[in-house]
């Protein structure tokens, strides 16, 4: 299972996913199609929508900024949460109460900004960078096309 490491150890994950973007909606389809509980939550029922036919978990239309949205998505049984809005605000505030008030062993998060990285990381939230790692990407393809000439 290589999507998912770190310290939870079993089979089969209890995932929450918020935001059902091209990101969330992916990896959604994907960790579904391994075999995980996979729970997503959107506020866009055009985005619920659009998951993907190899999705076979469930779906929750509301604000995942509201307690009860993220009860009604269990997520105090939840093994992972995943918070993955475009917002770096929003995505603070949701992996902070899936960590504090619900719990959930462990809470991954996309930052937008780089600046906030040590914010997300002072509360000991992981995090997943799409500009530091697009940054790497073209680092390490720029040293390859650099290498060939």
């Amino acid at each position: 299972m290589a999507i998912i490491k770190g310290t939870v150890k079993k089979k089969e994950y209890y995932i929450v996913i918020i935001g059902c973007g091209r990101l969330g909606s992916r990896i959604a389809s994907l960790l579904s199609s391994q075999g995980h509980s996979v729970v997503v939550v959107d506020r866009d029922e055009d985005a619920l929508q659009a998951l993907s036919y190899e999705f076979s978990g469930f779906t929750i239309l509301g604000e995942a900024t509201e307690l009860d949205t993220l009860k009604n998505a269990k997520l105090d049984k939840a093994d992972i949460a995943l918070v993955l809005s475009p917002d770096d605000n929003t995505n603070i505030m949701i992996a902070l109460v899936a960590k504090e008030y619900f719990s959930t062993p462990r809470v991954i998060a996309r930052v937008y900004d780089p600046n906030n990285l040590e914010v997300f990381s002072q509360f000991g939230i992981e995090i997943i960078c799409p500009t530091l790692l697009a940054v790497e990407s073209i680092k390490e393809a720029l040293e390859i096309a650099g290498d060939e000439s």
